[in-house]
């Protein structure tokens, strides 16, 4: 059964907000036809989750950090994730190896900049990847204020956080779905970035790509958290709610706060 929608504010027309449902789930059902491979570079902790959730998704993960094969990897993928959660020798070096093979690749890619606004050391590596102009970057808002100076204007901001608020140029949309479970396992955010790079593999605009990734988890959190006895079931429910996702679930749940396009 559907769920019925959630209220949203009246400053967001009907017709836009259901424009945006419907995106979202082509999106989707554009992933699960053509079951692209996104090649994820992140920590090991987050491998279980980031392949589990797009392999739910109809995506074909590899995860691989290692150098020598990177370039075979990255090539082969329709989409790079580079995710700063847990950063050792090898991935301070691939890491901008990598951006530089998807970038002359013509590959879209995420970066997740976890922690950069923190370490000297990332930090400096963040503005190393991000002269490789990413799809999109997914800081949260401290990290975000850390970068503010460097982002390009053709990457994409999905800054996280009890609302998510995308920006591309004067273009923003505020969203506001998902469950405080989301912020109690580890690697959730992982497994958004591997998300997010799914959603640029078959959607050509990093607004609506960012939107549309960020989205998909979120929706799936509510419906996760909704049958969970705490942080733990939700871990399993989550994958089993982003295999189950479809359009009208999509439709019935999306919460958006503001949206603002082109000429509006």
């Amino acid at each position: 059964m559907t769920e019925p929608a959630l209220p949203h504010p009246d400053n967001v027309a009907d017709a836009a907000r259901q424009n945006l449902a419907e995106r979202i789930a082509a999106n989707l059902a554009r992933l699960r036809a053509e079951h692209p491979r996104i090649h994820a570079i992140t920590g090991p902790i987050a491998y279980t989750i980031t392949a589990n959730g797009l392999i739910a998704l109809g995506a074909n993960p590899t995860l691989t950090a290692n150098m020598e094969e990177c370039a075979a990897f990255i090539h082969a993928s329709s989409a790079l994730l580079l995710n700063f959660g847990m950063m050792d020798k090898e991935r301070f070096a691939v890491i901008p190896h990598a951006a530089d093979i998807a970038a002359k690749a013509g590959k879209p890619f995420v970066l997740d900049p976890a922690f950069a606004d923190t370490s000297p050391a990332r930090h400096a590596l963040a503005r190393q990847v991000l002269a490789h102009a990413p799809f999109i970057m997914k800081p949260n808002r401290q990290e975000a204020e850390a970068f503010s100076c460097f982002v390009p204007e053709s990457t994409a901001l999905l800054v996280t956080g009890a609302q998510d608020h995308v920006r591309l140029g004067t273009r923003e949309a505020k969203l506001a779905n998902g469950h405080p479970y989301l912020g109690m396992m580890t690697a959730t955010g992982c497994l958004l970035g591997a998300i997010l790079a799914a959603m640029a593999s078959v959607e050509s605009d990093p607004f609506h790509a960012a939107i549309s990734g960020v989205s998909i988890l979120n929706i799936a959190a509510e419906i996760a958290a909704a049958e969970a006895q705490g942080p733990g079931t939700f871990a399993v429910r989550l994958i089993d709610a982003l295999a189950a996702l479809d359009e009208h679930t999509i439709e019935a749940r999306l919460n958006v706060i503001h949206l603002h396009e082109r000429g509006e």
